[in-house]
C-alpha cells in the first residue's frame, strides 16, 4: 500500500471506531507510539504494546460523546491527522481533547506515530 493508501484506511477505519483493527493491519509489528513528554505516558514499542495502551485508554473512558478524524495530509512517507475525542474519563470531568498525530510509513506499514497536544 502506498502511504496515501494507509492514511485514507486509517481514516476510514478511526472514523468507523476500529482503532484495534487499524493496528493490527495497518502497523508494523515493531512499529513504536511516541507521546508528549508532559503526559509522563511513556513510549510503546511495538504493535502489542501499542494495542495495549489503547485498550487501556478504552477502559478509561467512563461516557464518550464524540470522536473525529480530519482528513490526511500526506508528504512522501508521512502524513498527519487532527484527532479529537470529547469524553468523560475515570476521575476527570468531561472534556476534549485534541491532537494531531503523525505516522511514519516504511514498507507499506505504519512503523512510528507520533501525537501533539
Amino acid at each position: 500500500m502506498t502511504t496515501q493508501e494507509i492514511a485514507n484506511r486509517l481514516v476510514e477505519l478511526c472514523r468507523a471506531g476500529n482503532n484495534l483493527q487499524a493496528y493490527e493491519e495497518l502497523f508494523s509489528e515493531d512499529a513504536i507510539a511516541v507521546e508528549p513528554e508532559h503526559t509522563g505516558i511513556p513510549d510503546a514499542i511495538g504493535r502489542n504494546a501499542m494495542i495495549e495502551k489503547q485498550e487501556m485508554m478504552a477502559m478509561m473512558i467512563m461516557e464518550m460523546f464524540g470522536t473525529g478524524v480530519s482528513d490526511p495530509i500526506v508528504s512522501g512517507n508521512f502524513f498527519s491527522c487532527a484527532m479529537w475525542i470529547d469524553a468523560e474519563m475515570l476521575g476527570r470531568e468531561r472534556s476534549k481533547l485534541e491532537e494531531i498525530a503523525v505516522y511514519q510509513v516504511k514498507d507499506g506499514k505504519i512503523v512510528k506515530e507520533m501525537f501533539f497536544f
